[in-house]
């Protein structure tokens, strides 16, 4: 076996399946692009997926990749195994209907084994098949592979629902028996079981089945191979690492944390080892995750984040870490990773910038947590309880990030244990509300076997040509069939020419007409989107006869197009606009380009500011009336990036692209339409600015004439309240408004003084009402105030009288209740709580709350349960 590092192996890798044929594709970003089925990129072939399911064919069928990815399902597990990992790189070859078991097989074992590649032990590798699957077993046993290291297992095959399936093989490497952690004679001593001696390198998918949804199985119309090899469980072999972590992938983590500690040594299987790898793992998935445009926050893929950093600042401080660190930890990631992923050095500043603000947001939240923690254990105590509840555990966990090991830990030093079952439910209830949220969707649609089968070559004339008289019609698609002809109704176009634009990098595609040799409109173009061998596919409705073969006249919509490009334009004039002001980390996270409007989403972690978006809008508009010429260059990729042109929002992009050229200001690869000269946007206005989701900010603009009508409508805004306010000019409006804004906070002030004079007034004649209720001194009113504020006033009274023992007041506010509780020092001594009896009252409310065991409040929607509140507060005072 050759010693290599891991850029070595991922290179090997690679270049192995190069010499067969295959086309290295890039690793693509951790956030899935138009796939809310999932929450992260969690394999290769989870990028693939419009290959496998047919939506588009590749231009080559044979491909390879080393796909960055991210599962966080087993979470708990990381640091406790040697395999588990959150972020992990998944090895893959792929067939899209090319090449099956035979040469999927004999390559795998050719890279594993010779002299060449890897140069694996033969006799360290075992196989486990589908038993049903003859073919695999007899091809590995050609591969020289004795039976006696190939295993039939009824496990051996993957099936995700809905979609493409079929039998696998796996790949184990023998670890030797040193390694092995079960007995001889244990049903699980052999490849496939759970034990540490037979490791699982690689997988192989034999993607030959169609999951219809009624349950069958069919046939694929094309069948596929999917592989994964995990870099890091195979470097671990060829490192001889006793984990994954003891590789070159995590060692300089945590050789960086171990100098970040100062009093901790890292050290298998020792009291810290977890911790540490822990640290190690998360490091890793944080730094990519941001990189890629994830931002913690308390919803989706950003809460997953937000959990990541969390745990890893705990267990920096088990190891006696007290200050934010983990950000720290970024460059040293960036360099183990920066031969395949360069751009983690070139963000550095900006990942480092958010995992140490999130850092020091935690901070804050760590001593709410402990005071949270603190409480609820003095109230197990206190209850004669020596059990933590489930969901007091599950509650710390959620909401201030502590694992479920660290609160009983807490516990333990404070003589408590915690209910583990109460906090799996919880857990459970979480799990299922997030798959709720997700729905029911698929992961991989079914292949469409028609659109699939058409290899019809179409040619997109539509950059320099609004018409074309000489279109044949090659073929018609209607009810999923292909016809010869048609008359009414829907159907779907293929021509081998066409001037219409199909849907594409955020531009929406063209509309129009059909004609015929007479000049008579046949057809509306309504779509078109790309067929899966790329022609552009017409979705039309159809009013006269349509027959394949006959020359049809296709005319786009000019006015349609043209407001179409004049947005296009301004988004690539926007993108670089918000790179100059917000910095250059800032980039795209998804556009539309309609003919009303355009939409621009961005990576930002912040709002930003009028100022700011004012300073965007300049400098637009003045690329615009510079009147810079638009080139259009076409030009390979690679020259294309020696250029420095842009890519914009993870796109897939051939060997030929069209890079887009606005003068020195903007350079970006793009296939869409554009003007010739900034000058025929005319005006750029900013309509909105709001975020869609942790880290992402979306503008709102129109060009043109529209950007003129928004104007002119907000001008007649001005001049109708010029009017109603009597401001003889519109520029003397905003010193009318400060008076009447100043005025007004003068009337409230006035307003809120006589409140507080007339709750104060109030305030005497309920704190009066004193009652004895068994030992305690009791006032239990309703007062005649609006909400809680005005409550606590009256408390505040309350405690400067000192009267009675006991506050309990309550009051209405239209169909909302309040509720609040307050205890002198003499109830407090004899161990009442506000907190606690809050809690039991606030139900003839319809409502809960809680607060310290001194003064506690609750809010409900039952109004006419407040006296039936303030009554059950005085029998439960009266025992």
């Amino acid at each position: 076996m050759k010693k290599m590092s891991s850029a070595e192996v991922r290179q090997m890798f690679l270049d192995f399946f190069k010499t067969k044929g295959h086309t290295i594709e890039p690793s693509a970003s951790l956030i899935p692009k138009n796939d809310p089925s999932l929450l992260w990129i969690n394999s290769g072939v989870a990028t693939l997926k419009k290959y496998f399911d047919g939506e588009v064919i590749p231009k080559n069928p044979r491909l390879t990749s080393a796909q960055k990815s991210i599962r966080t399902n087993d979470i708990e597990n990381v640091g406790r195994t040697a395999r588990h990992q959150t972020f992990f790189e998944m090895l893959g070859n792929f067939s899209v209907g090319d090449y099956f078991k035979k040469d999927a097989i004999a390559w795998a074992w050719e890279l594993l084994t010779s002299p060449e590649w890897f140069d694996f032990d033969p006799q360290r590798l075992y196989i486990t098949v589908y038993p049903k699957d003859n073919d695999a077993y007899e091809l590995w046993q050609q591969q020289g592979v004795a039976a006696n290291h190939i295993y039939k297992d009824e496990d051996n095959f993957w099936d995700i629902g809905v979609g493409p399936s079929g039998p696998d093989s796996e790949i184990f490497y023998d670890r030797g028996q040193e390694n092995n952690d079960v007995a001889e004679n244990d049903p699980e001593n052999y490849p496939g079981g759970e034990n540490s001696r037979y490791l699982e390198i690689w997988n192989i998918v034999f993607s030959q089945f169609n999951h219809l949804p009624d349950g069958r199985f069919v046939d694929q119309p094309h069948k596929n191979i999917d592989t994964g090899m995990g870099l890091e469980r195979i470097v671990s072999v060829i490192q001889d690492a006793p984990t994954n972590f003891e590789t070159d992938l995590f060692m300089p983590i945590i050789q960086a944390t171990e100098k970040l500690s100062a009093q901790k040594h890292y050290a298998q299987n020792s009291e810290d080892d977890v911790a540490f790898k822990i640290i190690a793992d998360h490091a890793r998935a944080v730094t990519f995750a941001i990189g890629d445009g994830a931002i913690p926050s308390n919803e989706g893929r950003g809460y997953v984040l937000r959990r990541l950093i969390r745990r890893a600042a705990l267990n920096g401080q088990k190891l006696g870490i007290k200050q934010a660190f983990l950000y720290q930890l970024v460059p040293v990631v960036g360099k183990i990773m920066q031969s395949y992923y360069p751009e983690i050095l070139q963000q550095q500043d900006f990942i480092q910038k958010v995992i140490h603000s999130e850092e020091d947001r935690f901070a804050n939240t760590l001593s709410e947590g402990l005071d949270l923690l603190n409480n609820e254990i003095n109230s197990v105590k206190q209850s004669g309880s020596s059990i933590l509840s489930g969901q007091a555990a599950f509650r710390l966990f959620d909401t201030y990030g502590f694992p479920y090991e660290l609160t009983v830990e807490y516990a333990q030093e404070q003589g408590l244990s915690v209910d583990k079952d109460g906090f799996s439910a919880e857990m459970e209830k979480q799990k299922e509300r997030a798959r709720q949220a997700r729905g029911h969707q698929q992961s991989m649609g079914s292949q469409d076997k028609l659109l699939m089968s058409i290899k019809t070559a179409s040619q997109f004339i539509g950059y320099n040509n609004y018409s074309s008289d000489h279109c044949t019609l090659k073929n018609i698609i209607t009810n999923d069939q292909a016809v010869n002809q048609v008359t009414q109704g829907t159907a779907q176009l293929i021509f081998d020419q066409t001037p219409f634009y199909a849907e594409m990098g955020g531009q929406v595609a063209d509309v129009g007409v059909i004609k015929n040799a007479n000049g008579e409109i046949v057809a509306q173009v309504e779509d078109v989107q790309h067929a899966p061998n790329g022609q552009n596919l017409h979705f039309v409705q159809v009013q006269a006869p349509l027959k394949v073969n006959e020359q049809y006249r296709l005319e786009i919509d000019v006015a349609f197009r043209q407001k179409v490009r004049r947005n296009h334009t301004a988004t690539h004039l926007l993108d670089q606009a918000l790179r100059n002001v917000l910095g250059s980390h800032t980039h795209q996270a998804g556009s539309l380009v309609e003919p009303d409007y355009l939409r621009f989403d961005f990576t930002s972690l912040e709002k930003v500011s009028s100022q700011q978006l004012a300073q965007i809008e300049q400098i637009v508009n003045e690329q615009i009336w510079k009147e810079i010429p638009v080139q259009t260059i076409e030009t390979d990729l690679d020259s294309a990036k020696k250029m420095g042109a842009i890519a914009l929002f993870d796109d897939k992009y051939g060997d030929q692209v069209r890079v887009v050229k606005i003068g020195d200001f903007s350079l970006e690869l793009c296939g869409g339409t554009h003007v010739a000269n900034t000058a025929e946007i005319g005006l750029f206005k900013i309509t909105s600015e709001a975020s869609t989701g942790a880290g992402v900010r979306r503008i709102t603009a129109v060009t043109s004439q529209e950007a003129w009508q928004y104007l002119d409508n907000q001008l007649q805004n001005l001049t109708q309240i010029q009017t109603q306010l009597k401001v003889p000019q519109t520029k003397d409006l905003p010193a009318k408004v400060d008076q009447l804004l100043a005025d007004l906070k003068s009337t409230q002030h006035q307003l809120e003084n006589l409140q507080t004079k007339l709750v104060q007034q109030q305030a005497n004649s309920i704190l009066d009402q004193v009652k004895q209720v068994g030992s305690w001194r009791l006032i239990a009113e309703i007062a005649p105030v609006n909400n809680m504020k005005e409550l606590r006033q009256i408390a505040d009274d309350w405690k400067n009288k000192q009267n009675s023992d006991i506050l309990v007041l309550g009051a209405k506010n239209g169909d909302k209740a309040n509720l609040l509780v307050a205890l002198n020092q003499s109830a407090l001594d004899q161990g009442l709580s506000a907190g606690e009896l809050i809690k039991q009252i606030a139900p003839k409310i319809n409502g809960g709350g809680g607060g310290r065991a001194q003064m506690a409040q609750a809010g409900g929607k039952n109004p006419a349960g407040l006296q039936s509140a303030l009554q059950l507060a005085e029998q439960l005072l009266a025992k």
